[in-house]
């Protein structure tokens, strides 16, 4: 599948009927060696596993999981992207909470709480450009979506997205990239500009998180086995990878993320 086909699913109502098989025959191929892929440590607490990039449009996995530690964030969770998000939740529970932002000096008692970043991404770094805007921070609205939920988020939305309920969760993350906007993040008043680069998992660990989460896809989204499914090599411990259409081929490495957004 394809970020045209994901869309037109989410559209019919049908991608909790297609989504899961596909997300977990992909995920059962990484974790049994058919398929090569690098996951990379988010600075937002996931694993991002690309699948599609074509110009302006991306799909990758986003996976929490506990196999792999989370990379460390420099400035903070609230943040905001180039492109427009649609994500597809394909088990746990996630919280979006969107931030309610305005310009404010530095100073005074109803000065802001935070300093406006630029995140720049080349290759392996990310640079994080302090910019000369502060802002007041508060938080706003909030939504939990669970397995099977969709949800999205326009470009240049200000936000933070955490994990309830556990540890794991995946979700299908589509981006479309808005040539208007930049990605910016939230990071403290004295903070000043610097860069981060990006980790990647080793095989081993990639091949862990992948098991994991087909796994938890399977018994989040229960169906009979079809003619053709494959049981991951002896590394799954038991478990069958899920069985779905067949995805696109070879999967790209995480050296090719997502729109610029999808790397922060």
């Amino acid at each position: 599948m394809r970020y045209s086909d994901i869309r037109r699913e989410i559209a019919a109502g049908t991608a909790a009927e297609t989504l899961p098989r596909w997300a977990g025959r992909v995920l059962g191929d990484i974790g049994a060696g058919r398929a090569a892929a690098s996951a990379v440590r988010h600075p937002l607490g996931f694993l991002c596993i690309p699948v599609e990039r074509s110009g302006a449009l991306g799909v990758c996995l986003h996976i929490w999981s506990p196999e792999v530690a989370p990379a460390r964030a420099t400035t903070s969770a609230v943040h905001c992207h180039s492109w427009e998000l649609v994500s597809f939740v394909l088990y746990g529970s996630v919280r979006n909470t969107r931030a309610d932002v305005a310009d404010a000096p530095a100073a005074g008692p109803d000065g802001a709480t935070h300093r406006v970043f630029e995140v720049v991404s080349r290759g392996e770094v990310d640079e994080l450009r302090a910019t000369a805007r502060t802002v007041r921070y508060a938080a706003g609205d909030a939504g939990v979506h669970g397995t099977g939920a969709v949800y999205s988020l326009p470009a240049g939305v200000f936000h933070s997205t955490v994990i309830e309920d556990g540890p794991d969760a995946a979700t299908v993350a589509l981006g479309r990239q808005d040539p208007g906007r930049g990605d910016l993040s939230l990071g403290p008043l004295e903070g000043g500009s610097h860069e981060a680069r990006r980790l990647r998992c080793g095989p081993d660990e990639t091949v862990r998180a992948a098991l994991r989460s087909a796994r938890r896809i399977e018994a989040a989204h229960p169906y009979p086995a079809a003619p053709g499914d494959a049981v991951p090599g002896p590394r799954a411990a038991g478990g069958r990878a899920a069985p779905g259409c067949d995805p696109p081929g070879p999967y790209p490495s995480a050296a090719r993320p997502g729109p610029g957004g999808f790397r922060r």
